[in-house]
């Protein structure tokens, strides 16, 4: 297919296509109703299994859930890994849409919400993965969920007086962020999902500050095991936004492994029925084993 918008369109459509997968248990880590964790243990027998802690993407956008992500977490706990799949606060439908909210994400909303989905796993694992293996945990996220992957991996990189700063990295074999809005500055400049980092961090002048915070690349080096698997063809997060993030990362000394698939979209990274998902499960039993 050679109009790259038809084929981004048909890629969607397979991904999507897909019946949600219901998780085995779900537990709150707060009190709002988007603040909830879904368990999946690994089908089978497997005592000792890595943890995969999944944040969806969407553009950090109200309509876009973690329901969509389940077929690809269904996939990884038939590949013997349990998993997380964590919910998060997100924004209001584009006003085209009929929405009246923010557009992309809530402020401080959405960062609040996955740091403190972090802090509580550990102890919510144990009572909802008991057989998992927490010592081997791998963070994955798609697109906006890479975004906060990498995020929620970087928090001990931020000033001592940040509400999201840990005194130490987090307890990780490693980061799998699946063509994740890793360079809030290459997103910006390509005008990335309809300008979604721009209404994630506001623009009433708050933006540089916020993004110093938050954006991935300006949170380097990390110290954490990191790799990004970005679809050559991805027109929704194009390929120059995670090289940006790898240059960066190379600027700050620090090597973060970089897997380009040929005629891979968007989506397929976490369409079960697409090869690239295969590779992105090698990708995380590469850190978590």
């Amino acid at each position: 297919m050679h109009d790259p918008a038809a084929r981004d369109a048909a890629e969607a459509a397979a991904a999507f296509s897909h019946p949600a997968v219901p998780p085995d248990t779900t537990a709150p880590y707060g009190p709002h109703p988007d603040q909830v964790i879904d368990f999946y243990a690994p089908r089978g027998d497997n005592e000792g299994a890595p943890l995969v802690v999944a944040l969806h993407g969407g553009a950090w956008r109200e309509r876009y859930d973690r329901a969509h992500l389940t077929p690809f977490v269904d996939f990884l706990t038939r590949r013997g890994f349990a998993v997380a799949n964590v919910e998060y606060r997100r924004g209001g439908l584009l006003p085209k849409q009929g929405g009246t909210g923010p557009v992309a994400g809530r402020w401080p909303d959405t960062f609040d919400d996955v740091a403190a989905a972090l802090d509580a796993l550990p102890d919510l694992a144990r009572t909802h993965l008991p057989t998992a293996d927490l010592r081997r945990t791998v963070i994955t996220g798609h697109s906006a969920g890479g975004h906060l992957a990498l995020w929620a991996a970087s928090r001990h990189v931020l000033p001592p007086d940040s509400p999201w700063h840990t005194p130490t990295a987090a307890h990780l074999r490693g980061v799998v962020a699946l063509a994740p809005i890793a360079d809030f500055t290459t997103a910006v400049a390509l005008e990335v999902c309809d300008g979604a980092v721009q209404q994630l961090l506001g623009g009433d002048g708050a933006f540089s500050a916020r993004a110093a915070a938050t954006d991935p690349a300006a949170l380097l080096p990390t110290g954490v095991a990191t790799t990004l698997v970005q679809g050559r063809d991805d027109i929704v997060v194009p390929q120059a936004v995670a090289e940006a993030y790898v240059d960066a990362a190379a600027r700050a000394g620090e090597t973060v492994g970089l897997t380009l698939l040929d005629g891979v979209g968007h989506f397929p990274l976490i369409d079960p029925a697409a090869d690239a998902c295969a590779v992105v499960a090698e990708e995380i039993a590469q850190l978590a084993y």
